[in-house]
């Protein structure tokens, strides 16, 4: 076993699926049915060429789509990238640009703000939206978070995994645009564990 954060998702997975895991906003996911709509998130994002290494935004309200987000893209082995909601358009455009993303997945309250920097966002391939009743318009050419989650399989079979695997998480200060600070997963996993 590595300590690979995915890899222990998945064991746990494994020990706990059918009990409770999160709670948000009176959605309620198991550990297998967050499990199976990862997995199918994973399986969307690679048919549009998200692989090992992609850089993937995430930029949400604390939400279920915003962990099972987090758990697709490290299955992948792609670099998850989180996107404060308070940021403003410089610092949005920043971010974008400095993260190198290569795929976004957004809440709908958001789109505008999008929608915005997009003609800027020239390594930017794949754009979903999730829907939260803003009734906000997402941006041309993104795909419906549900219809992603719904067109993938939801099968494990993702290949192995690394400890050195790593995610990006920018932090903002009073001294400028935002920092990206590069995590391993083996050490996040030891700074919770202690």
């Amino acid at each position: 076993m590595t300590f690979n954060l995915a890899d222990l998702f998945e064991n746990a997975v494994d020990a706990f699926g059918d009990r409770e895991y999160l709670v948000a906003e009176g959605k309620r996911r198991t550990y297998s049915e967050m499990e199976e709509r990862a997995n199918r998130l994973a399986h969307h994002l690679a048919a549009n060429g998200i692989g090992p290494g992609d850089h993937v935004g995430i930029y949400s309200l604390n939400s279920v789509e915003w962990v099972e987000t987090a758990w697709a893209v490290f299955k992948l082995r792609a670099v998850w990238v989180n996107i404060n909601y308070r940021y403003v358009k410089d610092e949005l455009r920043y971010l974008f640009t400095n993260a190198d993303l290569v795929a976004l997945v957004h809440q709908a309250e958001f789109s505008p703000r999008v929608a915005d920097l997009l003609p800027e966002l020239t390594g930017l391939r794949h754009v979903l939206t999730v829907d939260d009743d803003s009734g906000e318009a997402a941006p041309a050419g993104a795909v419906a978070y549900e219809d992603a989650i719904a067109s993938g399989s939801p099968e494990r079979d993702f290949g192995p995994r690394s400890d050195d695997d790593y995610y990006i998480l920018y932090t903002g200060g009073t001294t400028g645009m935002p920092k990206g600070v590069v995590w391993r997963h083996e050490d996040v996993f030891y700074a919770l564990g202690g």
